[in-house]
């Protein structure tokens, strides 16, 4: 097997440019992917990687600039297109059809056929191999219904149906691993290996920067729609990829003021939900930040949708502050819970809502008299939160659905903010955020506890949890065990716990 930089070039990229009016996404990037290489693409939120994506893979037109596969023009009009020529794509929010089975979301669109009828045999073979490579049998089964899993799983499967497609020439990775736990994430960087070793370009796009250091060859980082930097993965370092994306220096990730626990503000007592969680308790204070890890699917969004009133519970007890009894999403904004959902496309933003109907869709008091919101006051206090988030848009006018994932996130972020609640329940908060966003979350999550929030946070980045959290819980198959100061813990046993008890 050739080194990757002996292999000829499968995918390039010249000049390309792309303008949404008079905002410029791509101005000229250059780009070689050769075969038999992981490339890491590189950026800030809003630096031209999402848009790169698209056109690789036949959602946009370049305005200007070519791309060569196998240095044969490639210029696709619609993502199938792009499919049939070899070009793969695994969005960071899984397109795929609640409604199917896994099977069938696996084989959507390359079904194997005869004569007309699907070659039942064939297909099944096609989606075991694929399950196998990536799920595992144990974790996802292809007869479920997909609207059974949970994002970290449904994300699992997207994979593996974009590696169903035998004639894949060059695969693109769009931050695959933001719902995955360790364990998983291991497993996927196993296949991207096997897959690089059996000559597929791989395009790899991620914030999490031991993970492009871990299993990409090479690299480019993009800032504002230009190139401004590329090489040899093993001949830079982290501070130098931050320095590239940033353009400037990020001294401190993590951020943690000196925090004093104070009142109970949300105590859960054996809890059990419809089919998980199994059994949970806790109790979070004001002033600290209590973390929850854990596998996918081992039940730590159930917990959370739980606690807020969003899924019903079969047993236990919640009480908020002096709330206690039944509840609902309404009674427990009204409490002063706010919830940061995983599910950002489907549950976080209404993405055909201006950025400034969006942050401040749950707190409309004092934007007018009697019930009225005057455009001009909604402006200003949205404004606040733009420029306090970094959200890079044209106005707070602007749809949501227009921004990249990670301003999108940044986005549901200032709504939960603007709010100013008191208890915040945060599931996977960073996912799909850049390296100098994510300090920056950190930031606004120390500053809660230190005003004497509570922060009830989720997460299947292990470092953040460890880095910001005060005491940390692990969930396994359902059940919380007791959470500990993280004083008293490391990587290594948090995962030990979240596989074997």
């Amino acid at each position: 097997m050739m080194t990757p930089m002996t292999e000829r070039v499968r995918l390039q990229v010249r000049g390309v440019k792309k303008a949404f009016g008079p905002t410029a996404a791509l101005r000229g990037i250059e780009l070689d992917v050769r075969a038999g290489e992981v490339h890491a693409i590189l950026g800030e939120n809003g630096a031209g990687k999402s848009t790169l994506n698209k056109i690789l893979a036949g959602a946009l037109t370049p305005d200007a600039g070519t791309v060569l596969l196998d240095g044969e023009p490639f210029h696709p009009s619609d993502p199938h297109q792009a499919h049939r020529s070899g070009v793969a794509i695994v969005y960071q929010e899984p397109a795929l059809c609640p409604h199917l089975t896994v099977a069938e979301n696996v084989l959507l669109g390359a079904e194997p056929a005869r004569w007309g009828f699907v070659r039942g045999a064939v297909a099944r073979r096609k989606v075991e191999q694929a399950l196998s490579e990536v799920v595992g049998s144990e974790l996802v089964l292809p007869n479920e219904p997909l609207w059974n899993l949970s994002l970290g799983e449904r994300q699992l499967v997207a994979i593996a149906r974009a590696l169903a497609q035998t004639d894949c020439r060059v695969l693109i990775l769009d931050e695959p691993t933001s719902s995955l736990t360790a364990e998983h994430v291991e497993r996927l960087f196993t296949v991207v290996r096997r897959l690089k070793q059996r000559g597929l370009a791989i395009l790899y796009v991620s914030h999490f920067l031991e993970e492009v250091q871990a299993i990409a060859d090479s690299y480019t980082v993009l800032r504002d729609g230009e190139n401004v930097g590329s090489g040899v993965m093993a001949e830079t370092n982290a501070s130098e990829l931050v320095g590239l994306m940033a353009g400037r220096r990020i001294e401190l990730l993590f951020h943690r003021s000196p925090r004093t626990p104070g009142d109970l503000m949300l105590e859960v007592k054996d809890l059990a939900g419809e089919h998980k969680p199994v059994e949970a308790s806790l109790e979070l204070y004001s002033g600290e930040v209590l973390g929850v890890a854990g596998l996918v699917g081992s039940g730590r969004t159930e917990l959370v949708r739980a606690i807020f009133g969003l899924d019903l519970i079969r047993s236990g007890k919640i009480r908020v502050g002096v709330f206690a009894g039944p509840a609902s999403p309404m009674r427990r904004w009204a409490q002063g819970v706010g919830v940061l959902s995983e599910d950002r496309k489907g549950e976080g933003l209404a993405e055909s809502l201006t950025l400034a109907e969006n942050i401040t869709l749950s707190k409309l008091r004092g934007l007018g008299p009697i019930g009225f919101v005057w455009p001009h006051r909604q402006m200003r206090a949205a404004q606040t939160w733009v420029e306090r988030f970094g959200i890079v848009c044209r106005s707070v006018w602007q749809r949501a659905e227009e921004l990249s994932g990670g301003n999108q996130q940044k986005l549901a972020l200032a709504r939960l903010l603007y709010h100013d609640v008191d208890v915040f329940l945060l599931d996977e908060p960073t996912r799909g955020i850049d390296v100098a966003s994510r300090a920056q979350v950190y930031q606004h999550i120390d500053e809660l506890a230190s005003r004497g929030k509570a922060v009830l946070m989720v997460s299947s980045y292990l470092p953040e949890l460890l880095g910001v959290c005060d005491r940390i819980a692990v969930m396994r198959r359902g059940r919380l065990g007791r959470a500990r100061p993280v004083s008293e813990l490391d990587e290594h046993a948090v995962l030990m716990e979240a596989t074997q008890g």
